[in-house]
């Protein structure tokens, strides 16, 4: 066998184990309801929330779920959610009126931390840097995005004043929580007339704009979600109304100190994805209605895994449990 075979072996016998090394799972499935919420606490504990005001608790790993529609909210859409054990979580409410709520204990009583009754609000994504630390996003109002900081474990929650300037038509996607995301600066992707990535520090927010080229100005294509993992921010979107179209759909930043250098994925992931999710060394995650896939070279390359659709992925804060949600009530668990 000449040379040049035995490297197109490797090759492909490496993309097969990389295909073969994951394995979705299904786990409850046919609920009427779209989930697009997801915080994954540990390999034990996950919450999942979305249409009807319906909230799930596991505390398995996902094999079972406790079920719940918030009374009072039946008629929210809980877009996202987070939480911090088996007893404590906060989840926001798109739409009018707009909520953030509280549990404490394991979602027996929900206490409203937020509400504005103003059509102008709607909430697209909330994240922690630590328990106590926490933004929620929403959609521009008067050409700034409203951004919402707590400082006390979502007691309460005050406007920030220098939240970022938006561009005419300009918005963040509520599909499945991870448009923003705190690590040690605030990161927000967007969509719509223009695609953007914003960064600022946590204090004293001053933004800096980059600009993404996911969108041709069509109002349901843009960037969608953004997730960080060994010096790199893999950014994924799309058009959600023509989620087959496999141009646009990605986007990936290296990261040296403060500085990103940008470039598109030599082979994307086939279709539109909502979310995106770090997972280990090299290796992303994303979903979609088209879809599932993975990427083990830092998001230059990507791999379908699973044609059902889902909404959301995210892996545990402490330890290894994937878990994916979507419409119709599915739920899956994913195995590296």
């Amino acid at each position: 066998m000449g040379i040049k075979k035995c490297i197109l072996l490797v090759v492909l016998l490496s993309a097969g184990i990389c295909l073969k090394a994951q394995k979705i799972t299904p786990l409850e499935q046919n609920r009427p309801n779209s989930f697009r919420g997801l915080s994954v606490v540990n390999d034990n504990i996950a919450w999942v929330s979305g249409t009807a005001g319906t909230i799930g608790i596991t505390r398995d790993g996902g094999f079972t779920w406790t079920w719940q529609q918030v009374k009072g909210f039946e008629k929210c859409d809980f877009r996202d959610i987070e939480a911090f054990s088996d007893t404590e979580a906060i989840v926001i409410s798109s739409g009018s009126p707009a909520y953030i709520l509280k549990t404490t204990d394991g979602g027996t009583n929900w206490t409203i931390k937020y509400q504005k009754n103003d059509t102008a609000y709607f909430l697209d994504a909330m994240d922690f840097s630590d328990k106590q630390d926490g933004f929620v996003l929403g959609d521009p109002i008067n050409n700034k995005f409203l951004l919402l900081q707590t400082l006390d474990g979502g007691e309460t929650w005050s406007t920030v004043v220098n939240a970022p300037l938006a561009l005419k038509n300009e918005a963040a996607f509520a599909a499945s929580g991870t448009c923003l995301r705190i690590t040690n600066k605030i990161t927000i992707v967007t969509g719509g007339s223009n695609s953007r990535i914003l960064t600022s520090p946590l204090i004293n927010q001053m933004w800096t704009a980059t600009s993404l080229p996911l969108t041709d100005g069509t109002a349901s294509r843009g960037a969608f979600s953004v997730a960080f993992g060994n010096g790199r921010a893999i950014i994924v979107g799309g058009n959600y109304a023509k989620d087959r179209q496999t141009d646009s759909v990605a986007y990936l930043f290296r990261i040296n100190h403060t500085s990103y250098t940008g470039s598109i994925p030599t082979s994307g992931p086939a279709g539109y994805q909502s979310c995106v999710e770090y997972i280990k060394g090299n290796t992303f995650l994303s979903t979609g209605t088209p879809g599932t896939n993975v990427s083990t070279d830092g998001g230059n390359t990507w791999h379908k895994i699973d044609s059902d659709s889902y909404n959301v992925c995210k892996k545990a804060k402490n330890g290894s449990l994937v878990l994916m949600a979507g419409d119709k009530g599915k739920l899956a668990i994913v195995k590296f």
